[in-house]
């Protein structure tokens, strides 16, 4: 009689159901879009009140929103390359045992400057398409907090897929550069760098 049997011992672990990568992104995907069109309605249906809050040191509100939306572009950047430094795309930099802590904080920051843009937009002005420009930047925005949501989600899944979080975290950072080009940059480029 052989060693080898087909039947698993009764101490051997029993083999579990490999978890689906699709299932493991099915919800955060869905709450994405959840809040992607949560956003847009509401931006959609509120009429806007034109009231813009500006805060202390900015000459006005578009100068508030352009260097808060700068702010949280820089802070991408930070965790873009964070980001590529702990997945080891930057070799030649190691991985310094404060570079999460970086990623971790730099990424607060830039949604902590980016929320009060996002409310002075859809509290002041709503979801608006007068423009190529205007409408791109709004559909942008609603594309921003709902891919975030996703990431945000993905992070506490152990069982999602090893890819999703740097897609994810690259479509967060790509959709924010784009935003920054149609706000930001164009303020700038139309009237100037001033506070």
């Amino acid at each position: 009689m052989s060693s080898w049997s087909a039947e698993p011992s009764a101490d051997a672990p029993v083999p579990g159901p490999r978890p689906k990568p699709a299932l493991a992104l099915l919800v955060p995907a869905l709450a994405g879009c959840v809040v992607s069109l949560g956003v847009g309605v509401y931006g959609h249906v509120h009429h806007p009140t034109g009231v813009a809050v500006n805060l202390a040191g900015f000459s006005g509100p578009l100068a508030a929103k352009a260097w808060l939306t700068t702010a949280a572009a820089v802070l991408g950047v930070v965790q873009a390359v964070s980001a590529s430094v702990m997945y080891g795309k930057l070799a030649f930099l190691g991985t310094p045992a404060w570079i999460s802590g970086l990623h971790r904080w730099s990424g607060r920051l830039a949604f902590v400057a980016a929320v009060p843009v996002a409310m002075q937009c859809l509290y002041a002005l709503g979801y608006q398409d007068y423009s190529t420009r205007v409408l791109v930047h709004s559909l942008l925005g609603c594309a921003f907090f709902g891919v975030f949501t996703a990431k945000m989600l993905v992070l506490t899944r152990r069982d999602a897929p090893s890819w999703a979080v740097p897609l994810l975290g690259g479509l967060v950072f790509a959709v924010l550069i784009a935003i920054w080009f149609t706000s930001s940059y164009w303020f700038f480029s139309n009237f100037g760098i001033k506070k």
